[in-house]
C-alpha cells in the first residue's frame, strides 16, 4: 500500500512535467522536494521563503540538506511583514503568509518555464484549520502528497526508507504561530521566541513551543513540551536553568503548560474568526519581489 502511494506520487509529479516545490526544510517539503528531484531531475526546483518567521537554524539546515541530497533550492525573500493584515495576526494569518509566498513562486515558475507550483499539504491535513490552503486554491498550487493519499505517517515512513534525516523531525510551524491571534506579530517578538526555543532545544528537548504572551507586567513565555518530556524539565534543576536563561533574554515570567505540547493550542481560545480583507490572486501581482530571489543552492 505504501509503495503504491509512492508510485502514485511519482506518476503525478511526472504528469506535471516540471515543478517548483514550496520548500521549508520540514518533513513534508523535504520529502516532496527529494522525490520531485528523483522524478524530474533538473525540471524540479525547490524554493524556500526567507523572512523573520523562519528560524536561522532552520534555514541553514534546509540549505545544507538540499546540498547533501543534491536537489537545487532557491532562496526567495518574502514580504509578509510589510502586510498589515499579516502583522495584525488574525486567525487566518497563514492565509496572508501563503498568499505572499505564492505571489512570489507562481511568477518565478512562469518566468523560468516550470509547469506548476506544488506544496507539502498531506492527506492528514484534510479538515484541519489551514487557511493557507485557501491561498493555494486561489493560485492553483497543487498538493501532490494529499492527491496521492499520503498521510503524515506515510511521509515519515517513506522518508526513513529513503534515508532522509527529517523522518523523525518534530513538526516546526513558523515562529509567528507562537503568538496568540489578535496580538501583533513583530520581528522583535519572533527573535525572542527563536532564542528561547534554542535554549530548550540545546538542552535536548524535542517537541518544543514557546508561546509568547504580552502582559501589562511584561512578557510571559508559556512552555509547551512533549508529554514525555515534562518530567525531564523538572528533574535536576533543568526548570531553574531554563527560567533563568529566558529571563536573561527578556521574559518577565516563565510558565509551564501542564497539558504539554499539542498542535494548534492557540486555536483553543479563539471564539470566532477575525475578519480581514482577502486579496485576489494574481499570477504577476504588483509589488512582487521578483528581484529578491537568491541564487540556486545545492544544484547537482
Amino acid at each position: 500500500m505504501l509503495a503504491a502511494r509512492l508510485d502514485n506520487l511519482r506518476a503525478l509529479l511526472s504528469s506535471f512535467g516540471s515543478c517548483v516545490v514550496a520548500y521549508s526544510g520540514g518533513v513534508d517539503s523535504v520529502f516532496l522536494a527529494y522525490v520531485a528531484h528523483q522524478t524530474l531531475g533538473e525540471r524540479a526546483l525547490a524554493a524556500i521563503a526567507d523572512s523573520p518567521s523562519l528560524p536561522r537554524r532552520e534555514l541553514a539546515d534546509a540549505l545544507a540538506l538540499a546540498g547533501r541530497f543534491g536537489f537545487p533550492v532557491r532562496v526567495v525573500r518574502t514580504q509578509e511583514f510589510s502586510n498589515p493584515d499579516y502583522l495584525a495576526n488574525p486567525n487566518n494569518r497563514c492565509y496572508f503568509c501563503k498568499h505572499e509566498l505564492f505571489t512570489e513562486l507562481v511568477p518565478l515558475a512562469q518566468r523560468e518555464g516550470f509547469g506548476v507550483v506544488v506544496y507539502g499539504e498531506n492527506a492528514s491535513d484534510v479538515g484541519d484549520h489551514r487557511p493557507g490552503a485557501q491561498a493555494a486554491a486561489q493560485f492553483q498550487v497543487r498538493a501532490p502528497l494529499k492527491e496521492a493519499g499520503l498521510t503524515k505517517a506515510d511521509v515519515r515512513a517513506l522518508s526513513a526508507q529513503l534515508g532522509l534525516p527529517t523522518a523523525d523531525k518534530p513538526q516546526m510551524a513558523c515562529l509567528s504561530s507562537r503568538i496568540p491571534y489578535g496580538e501583533a506579530v513583530t520581528p522583535a517578538k519572533l527573535k525572542l521566541i527563536e532564542e528561547a526555543e534554542y535554549v530548550l532545544r540545546d538542552l535536548g528537548f524535542y517537541d518544543v513551543r514557546v508561546r509568547h504572551h504580552e502582559l501589562k507586567q511584561g512578557q510571559l513565555a508559556r512552555l509547551e513540551l512533549g508529554p514525555t518530556e515534562l518530567s525531564k524539565l523538572l528533574a535536576n534543576g533543568a526548570h531553574e536553568q531554563v527560567a533563568q536563561a529566558l529571563r536573561r533574554l527578556g521574559y518577565s515570567h516563565v510558565t509551564l503548560d501542564l497539558l504539554g505540547y499539542r498542535r494548534g493550542s492557540l486555536n483553543e481560545t479563539v471564539p470566532a474568526p477575525i475578519a480581514f480583507r482577502v486579496p485576489a490572486a494574481a499570477p504577476h501581482a504588483q509589488g512582487s519581489n521578483q528581484d529578491a530571489s537568491g541564487p540556486v543552492v545545492g544544484a547537482s
